[in-house]
C-alpha cells in the first residue's frame, strides 16, 4: 500500500504549494499569499483585527473533528469575532503548527475547510498568508480582518438602560453537542472516531454544531446599521458572555428563561452566536430575536433572579489534560 505524503516527507515549500490552490482569494487583497508580507485595502481608513487558537485537546478532538472541521471552525469563530464588532470580514492570516508525521492531506482538509467556511459564511473574505511549523501539538492560529465600511465600531461597552436584549443564530446546541460526543463517542476513557461517524447521522444538527458552527455572521453589520448599542460574540456561553457585556455597559442583562430555552443555552459555549441590545422599538435586523432587556443593576438575572452560576468555558479551569 503506498503511504501518504507527510510533512517531513515533502517539506515546507511542497506542502504550502499544495495547500495555496485551495484557500478562499480576498475581495480585499492587493497583493495576496506569496511575498513576505500581504497587501490589504482599508476603505475607511481603519481595520478591525482579532485572533485564535485552536489546540488539540483542549480545544478539539481529531478522532471527532474532520481536517475539514477544523479549517471551518477556525474560520468561524473568527469571522464571529470580526462580526460583533459590526464589521464586514476581509480577510484571514492562518498559522499551523503539526507534527512532523502529519498526513499533508490533514493540511490540504484545513485549507478546504477555510475556503468553504469563508465562502459560506462570508464571501469575499479569504486567506492571505500565514505560517507552518512543526509542533508535537496540532496548533491553529488565525488572525482576522475586517472592514467598518465608515460607520463606528459595536463595543461591548454601549448598552442602556431599557435597551432591547436580542441573539442572533443557535444558544446550547453546541454545548449539546459537545455533551453527546462525550456521552457517546468515548470508547475506553478515549475519543472514539467511529462513534463520532456514527453520531453524525443520528444527531447531526448538534454535532455540527459543536464541530463546525455556522455563526450568522452577516447579521453583525445588519446589527450596526439598525443601531446595535452593544454586541459580542457568543464563544464562552450566554451567562457568562452576558455578565461580560453588562460589566463593560455598567447594567445589568434581565433574561427570560422561556427566550432563552434550556440551561444548556446559558451555561453552554461555543455557539458563536450574537448577542447584541437595541434601542426600543427598533425592528431587529436579521435573525435576532429578543431575549430580554437591560436594567438597572450589575451582573445577569433571569426571570427576575440573580444568575450566579459562572457557566461557560474557561480552558485554564475545565480542560481534563486529554487529548484524542
Amino acid at each position: 500500500m503506498t503511504q501518504p505524503d507527510t510533512l517531513r516527507g515533502i517539506g515546507e515549500s511542497a506542502t504550502l504549494a499544495r495547500i495555496f490552490p485551495r484557500l478562499p482569494a480576498s475581495d480585499y487583497a492587493l497583493v495576496g499569499p506569496g511575498d513576505d508580507s500581504a497587501v490589504m485595502s482599508a476603505p475607511d481608513g481603519r481595520f478591525v483585527v482579532t485572533t485564535d487558537m485552536m489546540i488539540h485537546g483542549p480545544d478539539f478532538r481529531l478522532a471527532w473533528s474532520t481536517p475539514h472541521d477544523l479549517g471551518w471552525k477556525a474560520a468561524a469563530s473568527n469571522l464571529a469575532d470580526v462580526a460583533a464588532m459590526g464589521a464586514t470580514p476581509t480577510a484571514l492570516v492562518v498559522a499551523i503548527a503539526a507534527p512532523a508525521d502529519s498526513p499533508v492531506s490533514l493540511l490540504e482538509g484545513i485549507a478546504d475547510g477555510l475556503r468553504d467556511a469563508c465562502l459560506a459564511l462570508a464571501p469575499g473574505c479569504g486567506v492571505v498568508g500565514g505560517d507552518l511549523s512543526v509542533s508535537d501539538t496540532l496548533t491553529i492560529a488565525v488572525t482576522a480582518f475586517g472592514d467598518l465600511a465608515t460607520r463606528g465600531p459595536v463595543l461591548r461597552s454601549g448598552a442602556r438602560v431599557g435597551d432591547v436584549v436580542a441573539v442572533s443564530g443557535v444558544l446550547g446546541a453546541a454545548a449539546a453537542g459537545l455533551r453527546l460526543l462525550f456521552e457517546r463517542a468515548v470508547v475506553d476513557g478515549r475519543p472514539d472516531a467511529a462513534a463520532a461517524a456514527a453520531l453524525r447521522g443520528t444527531d447531526a444538527a448538534l454535532v455540527a454544531a459543536q464541530l463546525a458552527p455556522s455563526p450568522p455572521i452577516s447579521d453583525g453589520v445588519l446589527a450596526a446599521v439598525a443601531g446595535a448599542t452593544a454586541m459580542l460574540d457568543l464563544s464562552d456561553g450566554l451567562a457568562l458572555d452576558a455578565r461580560r457585556l453588562a460589566a463593560a455597559s455598567g447594567v445589568a442583562l434581565a433574561l427570560s428563561s422561556v427566550a432563552v430555552g434550556s440551561r444548556e443555552a446559558l451555561d453552554g459555549g461555543e455557539d458563536h452566536s450574537l448577542l447584541a441590545t437595541f434601542p426600543p422599538g427598533t425592528a431587529l435586523p436579521g435573525g435576532f430575536r429578543q431575549i430580554g432587556t437591560v436594567v438597572a443593576g450589575e451582573g445577569v438575572l433571569v426571570d427576575g433572579l440573580h444568575y450566579e452560576k459562572r457557566g461557560g468555558w474557561d480552558p485554564y479551569e475545565q480542560w481534563s489534560g486529554q487529548a484524542g
